[in-house]
């Protein structure tokens, strides 16, 4: 924050003062929405993608009614969460509800769900073989080793008839629990997935929707991929995230209904080339109780 120089020692010290004023009052504006003279509110939002198109339409869309929306860019999760729970940021939407389960148990955090956005596929992709039936007994599949993901990414194979889990599987699955498989599992960094299918080091590879656009790969390549209706991708449905005592808060909803109008999400269709499904129905209500299932079986595994 610059500040001007002033004549005389006093008025040096008092705007001095007013500045320090200033930055301590920008600096707790996060931990509560501000409201400006003319009635508008401040939220300030954090997100992975802030650069994207469709935030430039819900700004414009949510100033209409009185909401100014600033929307910050981060490229690790954890800090998104530890934002909230700060109260540097009011609200973050980038993770889905497997993700918050295990931030929430980890730092012991009360950060809650208060409205769906989408579920995205997390695809099996390759680029020699056309389809599952093609990949040979053995071949490398890479998949990406951080916890949710990778027992999604369990899940999947399962569903592709590559591998069994044992009781069926579940979203806290881990190699350990494969009881039988025709493929070789290499789990990387979610960002080496589609390097392991490029280099030749993976026959396939299970890819997020995000590092697959990133890699260039089409939907062409793509061997399985997941019913997005599927009541068992529950644990894998995005939302926007407060703390738990602003979880009430009426601004929440009309961030919400303007994120699912259907500018919003025509851009973000576009940006996904389609690979999504909104899940705009579910409450907080239940995504709570999704949630809270969520922890009580992380915290049963510890």
């Amino acid at each position: 924050m610059t500040k001007n120089r002033a004549p005389r020692i006093l008025t040096a010290l008092a705007v001095l003062a007013a500045g320090m004023m200033a930055f301590a009052g920008c600096a707790a504006a996060a931990s509560e929405p501000s409201s400006s003279s003319s009635g508008t509110q401040k939220i300030v939002l954090g997100a992975d993608d802030a650069t994207e198109a469709h935030w430039g339409i819900l700004k414009d869309k949510l100033a209409k009614e009185g909401i100014e929306l600033e929307v910050r860019n981060f490229t690790d999760g954890v800090q998104l969460n530890n934002g909230v729970k700060d109260g540097d940021l009011d609200i973050n939407l980038f993770q889905h509800l497997i993700f918050l389960a295990q931030y929430d148990v980890d730092n012991k955090a009360d950060l809650v769900p208060i409205g769906a956005t989408a579920v995205y596929p997390l695809a099996l992709y390759s680029e020699k073989y056309s389809s599952v039936d093609d990949l040979p007994e053995g071949a490398t599949v890479a998949l990406p080793n951080n916890p949710t993901n990778l027992a999604r990414a369990l899940l999947n194979l399962q569903t592709a008839g590559l591998l069994t889990l044992k009781d069926g599987g579940n979203a806290l699955s881990t190699p350990a629990d494969v009881v039988t498989s025709k493929i070789e599992l290499k789990p990387v960094d979610s960002n080496q997935t589609v390097t392991a299918l490029k280099d030749g080091s993976a026959q396939a590879a299970v890819v997020n929707n995000t590092q697959a656009q990133r890699g260039g790969l089409g939907d062409d390549r793509i061997i399985f991929k997941e019913d997005l209706d599927d009541p068992k991708l529950a644990p894998y449905i995005n939302a926007f995230v407060v703390k738990a005592d602003r979880k009430d808060d009426k601004v929440w909803q009309k961030i919400i209904d303007a994120y699912h109008s259907t500018e919003v999400e025509a851009s973000v269709t576009e940006l996904n080339q389609g690979n999504l499904k909104f899940k705009a129905e579910w409450t907080p209500a239940q995504l709570q109780d999704e949630l809270t299932r969520l922890e009580d079986d992380i915290r049963a595994h510890k």
